[in-house]
């Protein structure tokens, strides 16, 4: 992307686990593919004294462990990367900037004029606001784009403190509000599967959906986070930022374009008609065992599950319950989107199954999946269910990108389709706000199993695609 100006891209947090974990490889990508402006800087910040040859280690460390990693010998893609790492210590504060500023200033002389700066906050959300302020005071906000990590607030309240801040020192086309299952291969193909394919778009309506189902469960536990984890629990980290996001996706209506502002506008219009959360049909547990983690405190009541059944309140959707479902230390891990058909009326009485599914895999690049209902081989009238697969990276000329690399080359060119604005976050805030007023019991479950058995009645009269209501 050669026509992209020349741009500095500082990342707060650069020897934390997300950068390691998913930012440096997300930006490696980028460079190997091509997406990069023709001449760029990457600044890493952080309170150690590290040299710019030392974050060149780390950053290749993280590359060795999440990929991808191509050296090529001294002339190849390794070495030109590494030789755009900088490195800024001693932190970043509104009294103190350590050295940032001092190495930004070298970073722009490197690049010659007035190269674009993008800001990514990879630190703890209890940072969002001192950083913030930071930025404002030594005058890093003029023209540049800033990309904020959840959760963004942990309360309503907390949510509108932050931003409130933050459109005071940036424009909300300034401000990308990071969610990565936004970025995902199988969530960008829901609104294209549905307005693309009048096979799709004739059924997605509540004459024809008994039910959807979003369903992330998790076999990992929290290990090498669990002080961040217990401190937030699956509800927040989950619910209100991914799970509401997607459900937006599948339940927005036609956008007039597939335009970002007119995508964006569509999937917050629907966060709109969110019906806010009933506590009484929400199902929170906690797996035997997690209080053993270390960093977990022996009395903690922290949600490492969450089923929750949400309403939307639009004509499309009356009466069509969305079933949310995610946990740790589950019986497998899956990012599925579901929409369970009606039965059809008719001679057939006695569908199998759970009959004509229309589903969608996240995980990875994503794919289709179409269960129909067939007539089993052999002699007799007997009903089966078979299940047709799309693989997503099988379609002619496909390069899929991974969440993190598809999100950070969209802040590059300006593309906030996939980002949430400050009112969409309102709406899903105003939507969750009552889970938090009156939290549910915390169940237990065991560990491998599909959570507490208390949630099986959110999914009725359906029942659970997944694990199809048998408990292990």
């Amino acid at each position: 992307m050669t026509d992209l100006p020349p741009t500095v891209f500082v990342l707060y947090g650069a020897t934390g686990d997300l950068a390691h974990r998913m930012v440096l490889p997300a930006f490696y990508e980028l460079a190997q593919r091509g997406l990069l402006p023709a001449d760029w800087r990457l600044v890493g910040n952080g309170r150690g004294d590290v040299s710019h040859g030392g974050f060149a280690d780390r950053a290749r460390d993280a590359l060795t462990e999440f990929g991808p990693l191509d050296e090529g010998g001294t002339d190849g893609p390794w070495a030109e990367f590494a030789a755009r790492l900088r490195f800024a210590g001693g932190g970043f504060a509104e009294d103190d900037p350590g050295s940032l500023l001092d190495v930004l200033a070298e970073a722009r002389d490197e690049l010659g004029g007035q190269p674009q700066l993008v800001h990514y906050l990879a630190v703890p959300p209890s940072a969002f606001e001192p950083m913030t302020r930071a930025l404002r005071q030594h005058g890093l906000t003029e023209g540049a784009r800033v990309v904020y990590e959840k959760p963004y607030g942990t309360t309503p309240e907390t949510f509108r403190g932050l931003d409130d801040l933050v459109l005071s020192v940036f424009a909300e086309e300034q401000v990308f509000r990071i969610d990565h299952f936004l970025g995902k291969e199988g969530t960008q193909d829901l609104h294209v599967l549905r307005f693309a394919n009048g096979l799709f778009e004739h059924v997605w309506h509540r004459d024809h959906v008994a039910q959807v189902q979003i369903d992330v469960p998790e076999d990992l536990d929290v290990a090498g986070r669990a002080e961040f984890y217990d401190a937030t629990g699956a509800a927040l980290d989950m619910l209100v930022t991914h799970l509401f996001q997607v459900a937006a996706e599948v339940a927005m209506e036609p956008p007039v374009s597939f335009s970002p502002a007119d995508l964006q506008a569509a999937r917050e219009g629907v966060l709109a008609a969110f019906r806010p959360l009933d506590p009484d049909e929400v199902v929170l547990g906690q797996f035997d065992g997690y209080t053993d983690i270390e960093g977990v405190a022996d009395d903690s009541t922290t949600d490492t599950y969450v089923a929750a059944r949400l309403w939307v309140d639009t004509d499309r959707w009356h009466g069509v319950p969305f079933v949310l479902r995610t946990g740790k230390r589950m019986a497998a891990s899956e990012e599925r989107v579901s929409l369970l058909l009606r039965r059809p009326e008719g001679p057939v009485t006695d569908t199998p199954g759970h009959g004509n599914v229309v589903s969608l895999s996240l995980s990875g690049s994503g794919a289709v999946d179409l269960q129909v209902v067939a007539k089993e081989p052999g002699p007799d009238l007997a009903l089966a269910t078979a299940t047709a697969t799309l693989q997503l990276a099988d379609v002619p000329g496909g390069t899929p990108l991974p969440p993190y690399v598809s999100l950070l080359h969209d802040v590059l060119v300006g593309d906030r389709s996939l980002f949430t604005s400050s009112e969409g976050l309102a709406h899903a805030w105003r939507a969750f706000a009552p889970l938090q007023q009156r939290p549910p019991q915390v169940h237990r479950y065991e560990p491998g199993s599909w959570g507490p058995v208390e949630a099986e009645a959110l999914a009725e009269p359906c029942g659970w695609l997944l694990g199809d209501g048998r408990r292990s």
